[in-house]
């Protein structure tokens, strides 16, 4: 009841791990033992990078929140190349792994292109799907690349050199204005990209309990890095909602952002969600928490006596208790 079949491929249920928490690739072969219907490693660059210094991560528990500055620490797409070959050997993944690609720290803007392109390159074979990450909060300038002008060279060259056909998605900012996201969503659909993820951290603060991070000293409104978690949520919602409106649910999103409990996932699914992702709530709900999601989702099925997920997205279904 909760298999989703998106670019020809099969997802046993909607929940996926969101970008970030495997960077490197290293727990590949554990997210299915988990519950999760598959996984998106990375984000990986095409030159190995330590990341931002520490203190890069904090928890903002009364916020059910996490700042991260993390700065895309990886071991570099070589590398992942090589463990996923690896790993790979002896049979392909039993769920779909996603790969995230973002720009090395080093590489200038004005050769970015190159720098994605590079790593595609290497990752390309060992990928269900690949996701241009233009959207973390914590590499200089990356954001800009969200603009037309910069991103659709970025596009032009990773399908050019997208032989296979790979499914390849874009992942954007929930602090874009509207009109921004409007030319994202038809870039994305000019250069025949399979989806969207919606959305990435902000860099927003309003409205959080928390007001001094314990480890810094600083207001948590001068901690710089993108924020996570709860307060995420409605904002994510809403672009959701937005992307499949102005689509008229003809693209395929995957989303992410505050997901902690079914009726967070049954709301972003009636938003217009085709798959999901979690980190943050995921962090806080523990390791059963895919699993608790997953039986609240076809308990809210049988409520409302649906025999497949796939109905419900973009429905406006209500969340029954």
């Amino acid at each position: 009841r909760l298999v989703q079949r998106v670019w020809q491929q099969t997802f046993a249920n909607p929940m996926g791990l969101a970008a970030g928490f495997d960077k490197d690739g290293v727990a590949a072969r554990a997210w299915p033992l988990l519950g999760f219907g598959y996984a998106e490693l990375g984000t990986v660059t095409c030159h190995a990078q330590p990341g931002n210094p520490k203190p890069r991560l904090f928890r903002l528990p009364r916020d059910q929140a996490a700042i991260n500055r993390m700065g895309f620490n990886n071991g570099g797409a070589a590398q992942l190349a090589q463990r996923l070959k690896e790993y790979w050997q002896w049979g392909a993944s039993p769920i779909p792994i996603g790969i995230n690609l973002g720009k090395s720290k080093i590489t200038p803007l004005e050769d970015a292109t190159e720098d994605y392109v590079q790593s595609f390159r290497l990752l390309k074979d060992l990928g269900d799907y690949f996701v241009v990450n233009v959207s973390s909060p914590n590499t200089p300038g990356l954001r800009s690349l969200q603009a037309s002008e910069n991103l659709a060279p970025i596009l032009t060259h990773l399908q050019a050199e997208n032989t296979q056909q790979k499914p390849l998605l874009v992942k954007i900012a929930p602090d874009l204005e509207w009109d921004a996201i409007s030319e994202v969503l038809q870039l994305a659909q000019t250069h025949q990209l399979a989806g969207i993820i919606a959305t990435n951290t902000t860099i927003r603060r309003e409205g959080l309990k928390t007001h001094r991070i314990l480890k810094t000293g600083n207001q948590v409104t001068e901690e710089p890095g993108g924020l996570s978690g709860a307060p995420l949520r409605d904002r994510a919602t809403e672009v959701i909602r937005f992307l499949y409106q102005q689509s008229q649910g003809q693209f395929p999103i995957i989303g992410v952002g505050g997901i902690f409990t079914a009726q967070d996932a049954w709301e972003k699914l009636n938003a217009g969600a085709t798959l999901l992702q979690v980190y943050t709530g995921w962090v806080y709900g523990g390791p059963e928490m895919v699993r608790r999601v997953l039986s609240g989702l076809v308990e809210q099925l049988e409520k409302h006596q649906i025999s497949h997920i796939s109905t419900v997205i973009g429905q406006k279904l209500s969340f029954i208790r």
